[in-house]
């Protein structure tokens, strides 16, 4: 493979295993905010309710790695197109490390010092809370980075048609149920655990057509370097 390909593959397959590690972790070991009541400020740490972050943390940067990639990869005038969504990728990405750095750096450090007067907004179990907003956020910038990345895609074979369809889809229901969810009064958490659901199912699958089709652009690029130099 050609450099590109190959971080693209890589970054892909790591996306795939990222996603699927905080989605297993979030369904299996962590409870959120299941049982906090104001101030929702625990007076024990619950540790796998931060593990839960690592992946998460790891992903974001490792999904620009993978926009960049295909940027990279991208000809004509399609490239306006993959270079906006490289962009939103990146403020996705800032908003979600900075989000969780936070906690590790300031929410987690005061509870074990019970310094907690000020924290509500900032806790993980704060249905209302900052960090949830912000997470919020983080995705619905990550659909719109997948919404520009679908344009890229023409379609020229199933993968890259599953593709796109897969990029619209997670884009329409975040953003429908967004709409939805804040018409109906609930609380940031229920849209912060729906559109993770959404945006990690996308990743997951996403991850594994990308590895693929980037096996596909390599092996397209060396039939044509033998052509030439034959």
């Amino acid at each position: 493979m050609d450099s590109t390909s190959r971080l693209g593959f890589w970054s892909a397959v790591l996306t795939v295993a990222l996603a699927a590690a905080f989605f297993g972790i979030g369904i299996f070991g962590s409870s959120y905010t299941e049982g906090v009541k104001y101030p929702y400020v625990l007076s024990t740490i619950r540790p796998m309710d931060y593990v839960v972050w690592i992946p998460a943390f790891l992903l974001a940067p490792t999904f620009v790695v993978l926009l960049a990639c295909i940027h990279t990869q991208t000809r004509g005038d399609k490239k306006v197109f993959s270079q906006v969504s490289l962009s939103f990728g990146i403020m996705y990405a800032a908003l979600v490390v900075s989000d969780f750095f936070i906690q590790w750096t300031v929410v987690l450090p005061s509870i074990l010092a019970n310094e907690t007067s000020g924290l509500s907004l900032f806790s993980m179990y704060n249905p209302h809370g900052i960090t949830l907003a912000i997470e919020s956020l983080g995705y619905l910038i990550m659909d719109t980075a997948l919404l520009f990345l679908a344009a890229v895609f023409d379609g020229k074979n199933r993968l890259e048609r599953a593709t796109r369809w897969l990029f619209l889809s997670g884009f329409i229901l975040t953003v429908v149920s967004f709409g939805i969810l804040s018409l109906a009064g609930n609380p940031i958490v229920v849209f912060e655990v729906v559109a993770v659901t959404i945006n990690i199912v996308v990743l997951i699958v996403a991850g594994a057509l990308l590895s693929l089709l980037f096996k596909r652009t390599n092996s397209v690029h060396r039939d044509r370097d033998e052509v030439t130099s034959s």
